[in-house]
């Protein structure tokens, strides 16, 4: 399994509710190559096995889960509450 560090995201700028606002997160890897994946793409990588995330947060790293919302899957962080503030809060990625 391999394992990334979410340094940015984009968002959906025709969606307001939070946990639907995230259509792709990304990256650098240590070798300098830049990744991109749509958060669908993210979700089955992670529930396929092939494919963990982070973020750093104050420092540490935070693990990126996948959480349900109206029977809607979506990525959060272990340590947000009910919205995906820790990723929300990541800069835009370039190229969007």
């Amino acid at each position: 399994m391999t394992t990334y560090q979410v340094a940015c995201i984009n968002k959906r700028d025709s969606h307001y509710d939070d946990h639907e606002r995230i259509s792709h997160i990304g990256g650098i890897t240590d070798d300098g190559f830049r990744w991109k994946l749509t958060e669908d793409d993210a979700i089955r990588s992670i529930e396929q096995g092939k494919c963990q995330f982070f973020v750093r947060v104050n420092g540490q790293s935070v693990d990126v889960i996948i959480a349900l919302h109206d029977n809607r899957k979506y990525l959060k962080t272990t340590s947000d509450g009910y919205s995906p503030n820790n990723l929300l809060h990541l800069p835009e990625c370039p190229g969007s």
